[in-house]
């Protein structure tokens, strides 16, 4: 087994095949992307490794949109005298959804999360926030962080709040994401200023984009069509106060319908997780 390492490299198929060392020949290499067919000066490329190790057959979950690679790895390996299999697993797709909204869109895959009361609200009506939901909530939400490579809030939480947003659970305090403030001002240190939902495209190196802002935020990045996944936390209380979003462009209910899909529903103590992704951004799978 292997997996990608810190940096980028080696990549999995390297760290898998030394692993296995001889047992690799005549074995099936099972991988979750196409094995890149492009050299770099930190490594070879993985579909020379795969054809020189001996395995008698690789089976690919999902091809690689890079254009250096793009069915070029697959090719490369068959040409080779391996067997090559393309078995398209949405399992694949989505372990790898920031790489592939990168390569398809030219942006990181945005998560919004928000945790709301039961009449859709974020705060009370003078502002406060903290907590709408429980630990276990909270928790939840620190793991769902320590997944991204980047958190984001607007001018006006970090202003209010100054938040962490760190990530507080033990042994993963090292997978705290990189802090951006939605703002077209100066970002205090620490941060990092993003001027607008749409600039988004510029953060280099950001694959996994999580939205903790306020209501501004959140309605910016619905109305900019940049969400790919909503995480809705709800609290089991009411508190008729300030709304988790507003106007972001809607002009008729028929508008909005056929827009979400619900993926996951779970408890979280006395709180309760739904995870919506958008039916319109998830990347199309490349063909062989």
């Amino acid at each position: 087994r292997g997996w990608t390492q810190p940096g980028g490299r080696p990549h999995a198929e390297a760290v898998a095949l030394e692993a296995a060392g001889d047992a690799a020949r005549g074995a099936t290499l099972y991988v979750t992307l196409e094995p890149c067919a492009h050299q770099s000066a930190r490594g070879p490329a993985c579909a020379d490794l795969v054809s020189a190790s001996g395995v008698a057959r690789v089976v690919i979950g999902c091809m690689d949109p890079d254009p250096r690679t793009a069915g070029s790895g697959m090719a490369r390996i068959r040409e080779a005298g391996t067997a090559v299999e393309y078995v398209p697993s949405a399992a694949c797709e989505e372990s790898l959804c920031g790489y592939l909204t990168q390569k398809h869109l030219g942006r990181p895959e945005v998560t919004l999360k928000l945790a709301l009361s039961l009449d859709g609200c974020i705060a009370l009506a003078n502002g406060e926030s903290q907590w709408i939901t429980g630990p276990e909530a909270r928790a939840h939400t620190h793991a769902m962080r320590a997944k991204a490579d980047a958190i984001l809030v607007g001018g006006g939480t970090l202003r209010a709040d100054n938040p962490r947003l760190d990530v507080r659970l033990p042994g993963l305090g090292d997978r705290s994401p990189e802090r951006w403030v939605l703002t077209r001002g100066e970002a205090p240190e620490g941060w990092r200023a993003l001027p607008s939902p749409q600039a988004i495209t510029s953060m280099d190196g950001v694959q996994y984009l999580f939205v903790e802002g306020g209501a501004v935020t959140a309605t910016a990045f619905v109305a900019a069509g940049l969400v790919d996944r909503l995480l809705i936390y709800r609290a089991p209380i009411l508190v008729g106060g300030r709304p988790a979003l507003g106007d972001f462009g809607l002009s008729s209910l028929a508008g909005a319908h056929g827009k979400w899909r619900l993926c996951e529903r779970r408890q979280l103590g006395s709180d309760t997780l739904e995870v919506y992704e958008a039916t319109s951004c998830s990347p199309e799978s490349s063909s062989p």
